[in-house]
């Protein structure tokens, strides 16, 4: 791997007043438009406003706070945490008006288990934006979509047939092969860098991207050879756009473009949402496309000519269902809509947990030491860590956990949808609404959590009670909960912990020269490392198993 990671832009710069006077007017004369229509609306807005929404900033008329999230563009997250610590809920729910759409923002353990559990069913759907409908490819594939027959097909085929058991077993070996790659270069990068420094958020997105290549389409890069990639064993030019496309797809795909909250200035692209999400599409079509058209070729042929083979990969699977006539169950949509959420969902999160938790214990000896002791006690320094030693390693575990809770990728969850006017801790939803589940809202509630700020694995630790990383009681966000939950929690996991193990145990980890403490600072705009960690490594292990 190369020591460096550009990372992918993460937002647009700020509005000049010009350009926000110019989305203000244009919002205005087609909501003047819009007038007749909701006026004719005009009882069902007057029953609702009897019932009590929560708590929200002072609005005006026609566009609610749209201009408050025009003017804090650049970083709207922080600015509706902002308002949630301002209001009279004690930061618990809040109600921004976004057009005619109200936008319920929820910031308690309690709430959040009522909207996504006890009343899943009212807010199964998601809202319909620009941008995950390019990203679904029209709302094909499972998290996506705001179609539950939809969800329901796309599902049943993740969890019986992609994510099965018997499928994850099978593809072990692949995945053993990336872990040990991963020992190797960073060993390799160590020879060859000066001060024995490495980029950890380099090594721990194209580790993750290697992987899920290699699940999917069977091959860790894209060109037809290994020379495709570079010179030092580390991702081309090819394998950087795709980490860098996905992780801009997960920071543009719900992030609260005008036009999904006024549909007909759709095209216009007032704030530039619309130019970045066709470009990772682009990119993405560009390097998956051909491997996904070629497989469905094989198939075709083979099944003209009655040739059956066991699949090798997670796009065999894909390609080859069949229903009880002998066609494909999948139209090729779906299966490229399905294939780009598993990229963005292996790669971001897990490689953002694993940097975060090492950046806080570097500033926590403690912590750091307490980790090793466990690896050299669990599974020693004769071998390397493997999936199987995950569940005795609950420090380790606790630690992915505290990172989860303290620095969730995404400030929010993806959005639901009311489809009926519905009651939540006291408060009327309205039929429309979108609901919002703050990630640090809930991670960082101090009723919840003591010293909240504070990384401290010991909190995560039961009396004999094996660690996991899903969160059920959503006292913060994972994997999610309920119907619309990750399905992947076990290979989610095993990337993220074999990701951990392996750096943890396979070097020992120093500032570089002249840095008392890492900074922890959070990007601008968005809550990952406002600089990639980098630290100073040296192997801590036998030579042969550098090999």
């Amino acid at each position: 791997m190369s020591t460096r990671c550009t990372p992918p832009p993460l937002s647009q710069s700020p509005p000049s007043p010009h350009i926000a006077v110019a989305i203000l007017v244009t919002m205005a004369a087609t909501l003047m438009l819009l007038l007749l229509h909701h006026q004719k609306r005009a009882a069902a807005p007057k029953k609702r406003e009897a019932s009590r929404l929560p708590p929200g900033p002072a609005t005006l008329p026609f566009i609610g706070n749209m201009h408050q999230l025009i003017w804090n563009k650049s970083s709207v997250f922080r600015w509706i945490h902002r308002v949630l610590d301002e209001t009279e809920a004690g930061a618990s729910a809040l109600t921004l008006k976004l057009g005619s759409v109200h936008v319920i923002v929820v910031a308690c353990p309690e709430i959040a288990r009522e909207v996504l559990r006890r009343n899943e069913a009212a807010f199964f759907s998601r809202p319909a934006t620009f941008a995950s409908s390019l990203f679904s490819y029209g709302y094909k594939s499972t998290s996506l979509t705001v179609v539950e027959d939809q969800w329901k097909k796309m599902k049943r085929v993740l969890t019986s047939e992609v994510l099965s058991p018997a499928l994850e077993c099978r593809l072990h070996g692949r995945r053993v092969l990336e872990a040990d790659h991963l020992v190797r270069s960073v060993h390799g990068q160590l020879k060859s860098t000066p001060g024995g420094c490495v980029d950890v958020r380099h090594v721990a997105r194209h580790f993750c991207g290697n992987i899920i290549r290699r699940l999917v389409f069977g091959k860790r890069c894209f060109g037809k050879s290994p020379a495709a990639m570079s010179v030092a064993g580390g991702p081309g030019a090819d394998e950087q756009e795709h980490v860098d496309a996905l992780f801009t797809l997960v920071n543009y795909v719900y992030s609260f473009c005008v036009s999904d909250y006024y549909p007909g200035l759709v095209g216009l692209d007032l704030d530039g949402h619309e130019k970045v999400a066709k470009g990772v599409m682009r990119t993405l079509d560009r390097l998956h496309g051909p491997v996904i058209d070629e497989r469905v070729r094989e198939w075709s042929q083979r099944r003209k000519a009655g040739d059956r083979r066991d699949v090798a990969d997670i796009l065999d699977v894909l390609v080859s269902l069949e229903d009880a006539d002998g066609q494909p169950v999948l139209s090729m949509d779906e299966i490229k809509a399905q294939t780009v959420e598993l990229m963005f969902g292996s790669v971001v999160y897990p490689s953002n947990t694993v940097e975060w938790a090492l950046a806080e214990m570097m500033n926590r000896p403690g912590v750091m030491q307490k980790a090793i002791d466990e690896l050299d006690a669990v599974v020693g320094k004769e071998r390397l860590v493997q999936e199987s030693d995950i569940c005795n390693l609950n420090y380790l575990k606790s630690c992915i956990r505290e990172a989860f809770r303290l620095h969730p990728y995404h400030a929010i969850n993806a959005p639901r949808v009311a489809t009926e006017d519905t009651a939540i801790a006291g408060y009327l939803i309205p039929k429309g609404s979108h609901v919002i589940v703050s990630r640090i809202g809930l991670g960082k509630n101090p009723k919840v959590w003591p010293e909240p700020l504070e990384f401290r694995p010991e909190r995560h630790l039961g009396d004999g009670v094996a660690v996991v990383l899903a969160e059920p009681d959503l006292r913060f966000v994972t994997f999610g909960t309920g119907r619309r939950g990750c399905p992947g929690v076990s290979l989610g996991t095993a990337f993220t912990m074999v990701l951990f193990g392996r750096l943890l145990q396979g070097f020992s980890w120093a500032k570089p020269p002249g840095i008392d403490r890492i900074n922890l600072q959070e990007s601008p705009t968005s809550l990952a490392l406002a600089a990639p960690l980098v630290l100073q490594a040296e192997p801590r292990l036998a030579p042969h198993l550098y090999a």
